[in-house]
Parts: structure tokens; sequence; C-alpha cells
């Protein structure tokens, strides 16, 4: 096996302060999923598995325990003192931190904190325009207001990111809006909004995109359950710019990712959320990814929300899966075992610390 050095977790959420039960646990372990069938349990997948493989080992429990009983432990411990014990274990130095809003869950600082590790934010572009929305009262605040908005948390985040631009016309139209189109855009949201209702109009996005790229900060764009190909357009308007594009969440089209990572100079392509969610087939996952894209482009994320265990689960599955597929390569004399250890340590956090000027 290959070992791989200390991670930066490139794009992660905070952790519940709550206690769980199971329900709450499970739907935190299904992620966007909706509830499970009657008589059946989200621990019955690849992630479940991994949970109960990975975690109650660091609790005091057997690998593999039933999940009542691992729950049991969780709530025995409490949560801060579970959420140290699984955090600290992850290998983790880093941690980049989306603050959207998301329920109770811990900031970059609790974070650091409790895994006695690094930890910088991410600013969110949808909720941080939601907000100037609500205190800027005509067409004209709110335009300058989101300029000063976003270059004002550009002084602090590590990167911007967007989860809804795809969704909402960025592949139809990537370039930036004309004067008038965002004026005319800006007066219809404010009229017809309510206080805090998300920003789905498409001109207003690319506008609030552009400020982004403008800001120099890294730019993290969600692909969603779309093909990421479909970001191809707004890849090529924004070359040159000195702006990274990272694209995050690509599963299942992680090839078509990698592929425009290898088309554009600054293009970037997440790796840890698929394969924390593949389970026992991340090696495949990875092997895949690693065929197209080039070995600068790739960065490790755990993509984890609500649960430590997620965090957990992204981490050894990243360590496990590389570690497996590197050594294969040099096994079969493809690659040398200083190389493979070189590449390791770009994929787990110095294409990381590159991108996002972590030092």
């Amino acid at each position: 096996m290959i070992d791989t050095p200390t991670l930066v977790d490139q794009y992660c959420h905070g952790v519940l302060r709550t206690e769980l039960g199971l329900g709450t646990f499970e739907a935190q372990l299904a992620g966007d999923a909706g509830p499970p069938a009657s008589g059946t349990t989200f621990f019955d997948t690849q992630t479940g598995f991994a949970v109960r493989r990975w975690c109650p080992p660091l609790l005091g429990l057997e690998p593999h325990c039933p999940p009542a009983r691992y729950l049991a432990r969780r709530r025995e411990l409490g949560a801060p003192e579970a959420e140290r014990l699984l955090l600290r274990a992850t290998g983790i130095s880093t941690y980049l931190v989306d603050t959207a809003p998301h329920g109770d869950l811990t900031g970059p600082a609790e974070i650091a904190a409790a895994s006695l590790a690094d930890a910088h934010e991410i600013v969110r572009l949808e909720p941080l325009a939601q907000q100037v929305a609500d205190t800027s009262g005509t067409v004209d605040g709110l335009l300058a207001n989101l300029s000063e908005a976003v270059h004002g948390a550009a002084a602090s985040a590590v990167a911007f990111s967007c989860t809804t631009a795809v969704r909402h016309g960025l592949a139809l139209t990537p370039e930036p809006p004309g004067p008038g189109e965002v004026r005319g855009a800006a007066g219809r949201w404010l009229a017809g909004r309510r206080a805090g209702a998300p920003l789905t109009d498409h001109v207003l996005l690319r506008h609030l995109l552009w400020i982004a790229v403008a800001s120099g900060r890294p730019l993290q764009l969600h692909a969603g359950p779309d093909d990421p190909m479909a970001l191809g357009d707004f890849a090529a308007a924004t070359g040159g710019l000195g702006t990274d594009l990272v694209i995050l969440h690509g599963y299942p089209y992680h090839r078509q990712a990698a592929q425009l990572t290898s088309l554009f100079p600054h293009v970037y392509a997440d790796l840890g959320a698929a394969l924390g969610r593949t389970g026992s087939r991340a090696a495949a996952v990875l092997a895949e990814t690693l065929e197209l894209a080039p070995f600068g482009k790739l960065l490790f994320s755990s993509g984890a929300r609500g649960l430590p265990e997620l965090h957990v689960v992204a981490a050894r599955a990243f360590h496990e899966a590389l570690g497996r597929v590197l050594a294969d390569w040099v096994c079969a004399g493809a690659w040398s075992r200083t190389d493979a250890e070189r590449v390791a340590t770009m994929l787990a956090s110095g294409n990381a610390r590159r991108v996002y000027g972590l030092g």
C-alpha cells in the first residue's frame, strides 16, 4: 500500500451540535435523498456499511456493530465527545467549510477546536445575495451592495461556492449579463420576493458569479445531478481571468468532470465526496477519474454535512482507494514508488494548498 499524508478537506460543512436518534441520524446519512422506503434503512447503503466499518472502533466498539448499539454508545459519550473522537481520527489537517445555513451546524472555529486542525470559510453566494436583498430597498442599492458584499467576503474567505447556477441557465448563457438585463432582474426580484426567499433568477445568478470571478477567489460550482460538461462554456468564458473553477459533486459523471480538467488550465475537480458515497467501489471510481484528469487537477474533499462520521468515511475511503490504486500500478511496474507517493501528496493536500493559497 502507498501511504498518504494528512488531508486538506477542500469542501465540507459543519456537524450537528445536537444528540441524534435513529431517524435523525439516518436522515443525515442519506444526504439529500428522501425518507427510506417502509421496512428499509439507509444503513443498508454503501455509506451505511462504511460508517459501521470505520466508526465504531473510534468510539470503543467492534467494527460492523449493529446501528442501535452504535447510536447508544454515541449518546452515552455525548455529541461533543463523539465529534472530537471522530474528527481527530480522520487524518484531516485543514477543513474548508461552506457556512451556508443548514440548520444547527458547527462553524469553522468549532470544527478547528474539535479536530485540532485548521479551518477556513467558504462563502456560499446565494445566501449572501439573500442577506443583501433583505437590507436593500432599491435596485441601485441592491447592485452596489452585492458587489461590496462579495468583494468584502473575499478578504477573509478562501473560496466562493454556488449550488444553483448550473440548474438556472448558466450552461445556456455563460457570458456576463448586460447592465439592462441585470437591473431588470434586480427590480423583479426585489418586487416579488419575500424576506429570505432563495435566489433563482438566472440573470442575477450569472451576475453574482461574474462578481465572484472578478474577486479572484476560487469558485466552487456544484454540478449536482447534471453532466459537468454543461459547465464547459462557462469554463471557456472564464479562461485566462485568473480565477480557478472547482467542480463539486460530479459523480456519477466523474469522467466528464475529469475531462474538463484536462481541457481548461483553470478547472479542477473534487474527488472525496464520490469516494465516500461509493464505499467498497471507491477504488474503481478513483481509477476511472485518474484515467482522464491531470494529477495536479484533482482535490480531496469529504463533502460531509451534519455527521462527523461522514468525514471519517470519506477520509478512510480516500486513503484506502488511493493506496490500493497506486500500489497496483507500482506493483505492475507502471509507476515508481517515488512518483506514486508524490502524486498521493498532490491529491491529498498539495493541490488544495496551491489552489486556495493555504501555504
